[in-house]
């Protein structure tokens, strides 16, 4: 029997659990694999020991916060290429999300077919759509 190919894995770093967990039934319905963590300590390990595909980073996690995190993520070798959506209930998640280096970002709160595209579109490595 041929393997089924590897399901795309998606982090995601947020420490409210509810959003955690719409997020992962959201994602998980749509094919993906999930990991959540409620802190962003250790980011780099947590990266990499997770396998992910694609970076869901919220604004205002426990420790360092998601900028300082997005940061060691995309400073490291092992992590820089793997795509971050930054997401936020700050009204400039846009700039936050550019000051942190991430690839995209998604505005707190946000719509469900919005989430699942912008992940689809991270994991195919595409650019963000110039809006």
């Amino acid at each position: 029997d041929p393997t089924p190919p590897m399901k795309p894995t998606v982090l995601i770093f947020d420490d409210d659990a509810e959003i955690l967990q719409i997020c992962t039934i959201i994602l998980e319905n749509k094919g993906f694999r999930v990991v959540g963590e409620h802190s962003c300590e250790e980011v780099v390990r947590k990266v990499t020991s997770s396998g992910a595909d694609v970076i869901l980073m919220d604004n205002s996690i426990p420790m360092m916060g998601g900028i300082e995190a997005t940061r060691l993520i995309k400073q490291d070798a092992a992590t820089r290429d793997i795509p971050v959506i930054f997401f936020s209930a700050n009204f400039n998640v846009a700039s936050l999300g550019k000051q942190a280096g991430a690839d995209y970002y998604l505005p707190k709160p946000f719509d469900i077919n919005t989430l699942e595209e912008m992940v689809v579109q991270a994991t195919r490595r595409l650019s963000p759509a110039a809006s």
